[in-house]
């Protein structure tokens, strides 16, 4: 997500106050959890497979949920995240069992105990008229978007998911999707990964969308609504495999949005020599019919409001914030909430490598630029533990960048470039924290933590080499 409000429409915002949990600094295995209320570390999610019927009419979602999982302790009931929507039926391994509701969460009794590392397969039948979820950064996940259309959309970070399907919300608990997506003839549905399968059915039409991921709950998209498709090919270079590049957005402002998401394979070829080879099957871009506070980097579906569409593309920097988390956040997702510059300071930094790449302002003359305005604001943040309500704090990004420029200039290009593509390879399609990227970062670049840890968990702002 890029550097703004965190609301996910321009609306106000009722907030949910949660207890924030104390930190450790470098964090371990199995951190005290920004968000404890939400996810589970009994059971690991293998895939999800989501059968959804939507009337637009009503605003109400009938849905199956068949979720593949691996016990990681001995289990008597499984727990689940679903909030605003009713379970109807439940059952684990074909068994119908006992499914009980509170407080935003979905209890299942076992029909009989699981044993630590039994894979299982739950199945869920629920219904309701989805809507966002209150969170302290404002209501998230499923809304509509108020087009002409009644289109609606999911942009769910960090809490949203359990808005519209039943799982495991947990950033690092990454799965497998398939989404089989009903709506009336005439609307359109769009979700993660590949269309498989279009079909019509009298006066309805299912839409079959796969993507193996591995993706956690929040990445998770859906958008429906009437929208004009281009579809191609992005080349990425000799010694990276050609993607699926799919953008879709309202008819009446195509040849703006066309125009200014035209260069997103150059961004993905400049990104894949900077990060390493892509590493999903697909990527593309959903415009909606409605003003969005900031763009969500949904895995291989980022989404854009109509705002940050004006045919001369004066929101290009955020296009490539958005393609680079699918290489930082998104391929390589964070431990916990708490390491959240590991997504955004990299995004952002992948920002200013691009102004470099056009032939715009350097790096650092950004970072020079960022670091005189942190300069002049409060020194009361941690970088990699900023605390739960300032997990979107612009510092968080901009002084995450800088870390990031700083032990560019300490190393030389060749070694942080090789740090950059080499956490990409290590952890990719798994989770990680800011411990694991000090360890990596000086197993490739030499005795960097001091610099590092300075201006990840240090408060005073650091200086900036010359």
């Amino acid at each position: 997500m890029t550097r703004c409000s965190r609301r996910a429409l321009i609306r106000g915002a009722a907030l949910l106050p949660l207890v924030a949990t104390v930190a450790d600094g470098l964090g371990g295995s199995r951190p005290d959890r920004y968000f404890p209320r939400h996810g589970t570390y009994a059971h690991d999610t293998v895939s999800y497979d989501l059968d959804l019927s939507y009337r637009p009419a009503d605003g109400s979602l009938d849905g199956r949920a068949r979720i593949e999982a691996v016990a990681n302790e001995p289990l008597n009931r499984v727990e689940l995240d679903l909030s605003r929507l009713s379970a109807h039926t439940a059952r684990i391994d074909g068994t119908r069992v006992r499914a009980r509701q509170q407080n935003g969460k979905l209890y299942l009794d076992t029909p009989h105990p699981l044993a630590t590392g039994t894979r299982f397969t739950v199945d869920v039948g629920y219904r309701g008229r989805p809507r966002p979820v209150r969170s302290p950064f404002g209501p998230i996940g499923w809304d509509r978007t108020g087009d002409p259309h009644d289109g609606t959309m999911v942009a769910s970070q960090p809490l949203g998911a359990p808005s519209w399907f039943p799982c495991n919300d947990r950033p690092d608990d990454k799965a497998a999707f398939t989404f089989r997506i009903t709506v009336p003839h005439g609307q359109h549905a769009l979700a993660n990964g590949t269309l498989l399968e279009r079909r019509r059915n009298g006066h309805r039409e299912c839409w079959t969308y796969h993507h193996p991921g591995p993706m956690a709950p929040y990445l998770a998209a859906l958008y429906t609504g009437r929208f004009r498709h281009d579809s191609g090919t992005a080349q990425l270079g000799p010694e990276h495999p050609s993607i699926g590049l799919h953008n879709s957005y309202p008819s009446w402002m195509a040849e703006d949005a066309a125009h200014d998401l035209a260069r997103q394979p150059e961004m993905l070829r400049a990104f894949s020599g900077h990060f390493g080879r892509y590493p999903f099957e697909a990527y593309g871009a959903v415009v909606v019919d409605a003003e969005l506070a900031a763009p969500v980097e949904n895995q291989t579906r980022s989404v854009f409001g109509s705002n940050h569409i004006d045919g001369e593309r004066g929101a290009e920097t955020l296009v490539a914030h958005e393609i680079a988390h699918q290489w930082y956040g998104n391929s390589v997702s964070l431990r916990d909430w708490r390491d959240i510059w590991l997504n955004e300071g990299f995004a952002t930094y992948a920002e200013w490598l691009w102004s470099e790449h056009i032939g715009e302002d350097s790096a650092d003359e950004i970072a020079r630029r960022e670091w005189r305005s942190l300069r002049d604001r409060p020194q009361d943040l941690r970088v990699a533990d900023p605390g739960q309500r300032r997990i979107f704090d612009d510092r968080v990004y901009v002084r995450g960048a800088c870390a990031l420029h700083a032990l560019r200039r300490s190393v030389g290009d060749s070694r942080f470039f090789a740090v950059l593509r080499g956490w990409h390879g290590e952890h990719r399609g798994g989770s990680a924290n800011t411990a694991a990227f000090l360890a990596h970062a000086e197993r490739c670049a030499g005795p960097v933590r001091p610099l590092l840890h300075n201006w990840l968990y240090e408060k005073p702002l650091p200086a900036l080499a010359a």
